[in-house]
């Protein structure tokens, strides 16, 4: 066991990138260590947080943590986080009652993907539109997956403060003649479309359901994987669905790239961006990125890029763990201690 002196866990820590579909977790022995991977769970495989700790971590033979230092899908509460789109409940005394922790440190998982850009490589990222990022500059970060998730990484007095937030689910409305004829056959919840409506996994199938209703088609696909996989054959409903997924994609992006004055570049991240790379390329999301009146020269020098990291917010974790003092954090309320 050991503990640096600017750190704020002690080691070993295990780390966790837990979403609506999936979580993933990784062990670092010490602050210099390499980590330890394992494999990704399920998280319908398991009825808690702590049975997949103990059946993907512990009985795989990894050293017992002293501290847990997880990414949520969902606003951190001040005794315990409902997981947004799984139904998990991630209660920190628990877990160091359960598994003799010293500390508990959560994090939103998008705050989490904030906290990997500025140690992203050019490997880890394709560019979209031009240039890849600059090292400097507050960045955005937004990605499609299980729902839409968004942060915001602000470079401000050489400290690399996170802003996390729920942007997924700000409003989303129609903008060209083809959305006003497709927006009346989005199923909505709520009464509303927001980002997370259209851009995430099930959003895709909702998309692809409205367009097919709009002219009036057969909607063969039930599945959003069906979706893309038809529009890389060349279905044109598909290949339709999937290039207005990318559009909205850029009007969001676009948005939260004006509301953070993005000069450090926008980020596309979760699981869908990396499946539709050349669909992006294409053009349609730089152009309705771009399409911000009266900034569309503003707009056209944001950098835009897809990251291609295997795990990106796990990065996001071990890089606070390894180098606290080069955040801007408050740990007030997602910090405790056993």
């Amino acid at each position: 066991m050991s503990q640096s002196a600017s750190s704020v866990v002690t080691f070993p820590v295990l780390f966790a990138d837990i979403g609506g579909t999936n979580a993933r977790f990784a062990l670092l022995a010490d602050a210099e260590g390499d980590i330890r991977h394992f494999d990704t769970v399920e998280t319908r495989l398991f009825p808690t947080v702590e049975d997949a700790i103990q059946g993907a971590v512990i009985d795989a033979g990894a050293p017992v943590p002293k501290s847990l230092v997880f990414a949520l899908a969902g606003p951190i509460g001040e005794e315990s986080t409902q997981l947004t789109n799984c139904p998990w409940v991630v209660t920190p005394r628990r877990l160091v009652e359960r598994f003799a922790l010293e500390h508990v440190i959560l994090f939103n998982d998008f705050e989490a993907l904030g906290l990997c850009l500025p140690g992203l490589k050019p490997k880890d990222l394709v560019a979209v539109g031009g240039a890849l990022p600059p090292e400097r500059g507050t960045k955005v970060v937004i990605g499609p997956g299980t729902g839409l998730g968004a942060a915001g990484l602000v470079d401000a007095a050489g400290l690399w403060v996170p802003v996390p937030g729920e942007g997924g689910h700000i409003d989303l409305a129609p903008v060209t003649a083809r959305d006003y004829d497709i927006w009346p056959h989005i199923e909505r919840a709520g009464g509303r479309v927001t980002g997370e409506t259209i851009i995430c996994g099930s959003g895709l199938l909702r998309l692809y359901r409205a367009v097919a209703a709009a002219g009036k088609s057969f909607a063969a696909c039930d599945t959003p994987a069906a979706v893309t996989a038809a529009a890389e054959a060349g279905d044109p409903l598909a290949v339709e669905t999937v290039a207005l997924f990318a559009e909205h994609l850029g009007r969001i992006a676009g948005n939260l790239a004006l509301t953070f004055l993005a000069h450090g570049g926008v980020y596309l991240a979760g699981g869908i961006a990396p499946r539709i790379v050349k669909v992006l390329q294409q053009g349609g999301f730089r152009a309705a990125f771009e399409d911000k009146y009266p900034h569309q020269g503003l707009m056209a020098s944001l950098p835009t890029a897809i990251i291609v990291h295997d795990r990106p917010a796990l990065a996001g974790l071990v890089d606070f763990a390894r180098r606290p003092s080069t955040f801007g954090l408050r740990l007030d309320g997602r910090h405790w201690r056993g």
